[in-house]
């Protein structure tokens, strides 16, 4: 399982934008950006879901789930329990609707 804001992180930590996950992916650009535009789990076709999670593996990226520990030893980000982009201090509504690159 992935979320919307874990997609947009990781997107963000690979430094590529929605057109480069798409070729990576083989999905299209608008599936990225549903996806991306999505309520907290991100909907979608488990065919769509899984070359997603797969091309993001590829290039590197490892998906930490809800309270689960990092095997790899390697740095990530997750949101505190408790947290979502609203409550992020300083967060405008602007930061909150914009894209990532």
């Amino acid at each position: 399982m992935i979320t919307a804001p874990q997609l947009r992180a990781a997107r963000s930590l690979l430094g590529i934008d929605q057109r480069r996950l798409a070729e990576l992916s083989g999905l299209s650009v608008p599936t990225i950006q549903r996806m991306e535009a999505s309520g907290a789990i991100i909907r979608g076709n488990v065919d769509s879901l899984m070359k997603l999670i797969a091309a993001l593996e590829v290039a590197g990226i490892e998906l930490i789930g809800e309270g689960a520990v990092s095997q790899g030893g390697g740095r990530g980000v997750r949101l505190k329990a408790g947290f979502g982009p609203a409550r992020a201090p300083g967060a405008d509504d602007a930061e909150l609707g914009g894209s990532l690159p």
